[in-house]
């Protein structure tokens, strides 16, 4: 499913002439992964930035390190950091972050399966806030579906993102 949706992805980035570049946590390379496996995406994929400890959040995707001591490597505001950081640090058109609790204990008094997936673009960003269920492989995979999802949606909108209700 996830490949149908990344071909879609790829699809549109390289008729608007636009890339693509990811910072994620939970799904450590998995997103990059998909947005790589259709034929041509060299076209469309920057790269990725697989920021796993909550130090390089902000050493290597840009997350400012005050918003990390507020509110801890999962929240909201920490994704749509990491998207913009990802976006600007790999000088791409879009930027996905990721980042939550995959499990399979809770982390900083979030419960497992709470993820925030956020897309930056030239017109803004967006963040969705999801509590995803299933074992750690589960939550990891929907996770990708999720941040591949909300970039194919703000793509079909012209690029444009929404107002999130999730900051």
């Amino acid at each position: 499913m996830t490949g149908d949706v990344a071909l879609q992805v790829h699809e549109l980035l390289l008729a608007r002439e636009s890339t693509v570049a990811v910072a994620e946590s939970l799904t450590g390379g998995l997103l990059g992964a998909a947005l790589t496996s259709t034929p041509g995406s060299s076209m469309t994929f920057r790269g990725g930035l697989v920021v796993y400890a909550t130090d390089l959040k902000a050493t290597v995707a840009g997350v400012p390190g005050p918003l990390l001591d507020a509110e801890g490597p999962v929240s909201a505001h920490v994704a749509a950091a990491m998207a913009a950081g990802a976006r600007d640090r790999l000088a791409a058109t879009y930027g996905l972050g990721v980042t939550g609790v995959a499990g399979p204990d809770p982390q900083d008094g979030h419960p497992v399966g709470t993820v925030y997936v956020a897309v930056a673009g030239p017109a803004g960003g967006e963040v969705q806030s999801l509590t995803l269920a299933g074992d750690r492989a589960s939550v990891r995979a929907a996770a990708v579906a999720a941040a591949l999802d909300l970039l194919l949606a703000v793509l079909r909108r012209g690029g444009n993102a929404v107002a999130s209700t999730a900051l």
